[in-house]
């Protein structure tokens, strides 16, 4: 069974940091690219940024670049996402994706964890 469990989320203060970790298990970590979404009250789900599954590409939303980071571990079977420079409109759930399209397939395995909360007081 696949598991993606997602800590690190809080209240914090405009201009405070956070560090995201997601855990991953039941699945092959090193073939799946791993994302940050997060998903406000009342708004669409969002891309936050991703990770190739080699750890050597990143992307991120310009709402966000220059400000959080992304990052994994293979040996932990973890990703992380450092935040910084928080202000309210980063206050979000924060979900954990992982991704994999099946070589020669036309099949995307994508999982997703449960969500941490993140508040940011203005």
């Amino acid at each position: 069974q696949v598991r993606l469990v997602e800590s690190g989320g809080g209240l914090v203060d405009t201009g405070g940091s956070l560090t995201l970790s997601c855990r991953a298990s039941g699945l092959p970590f090193t073939k799946y690219a791993m994302s940050w979404y997060r998903q406000a009250p009342g708004q669409r789900r969002e891309f936050v940024a991703r990770v190739s599954a080699a750890g050597d590409e990143t992307n991120y939303a310009l709402s966000v670049r220059d400000r959080f980071t992304i990052s994994r571990d293979n040996s932990q079977s973890a990703v992380y996402l450092q935040m910084s420079s928080l202000n309210p409109d980063d206050t979000a759930v924060y979900y954990c994706n992982a991704r994999w399209t099946v070589p020669l397939t036309s099949r995307t395995n994508d999982y997703w964890g449960q969500g941490t909360q993140v508040t940011v007081s203005a």
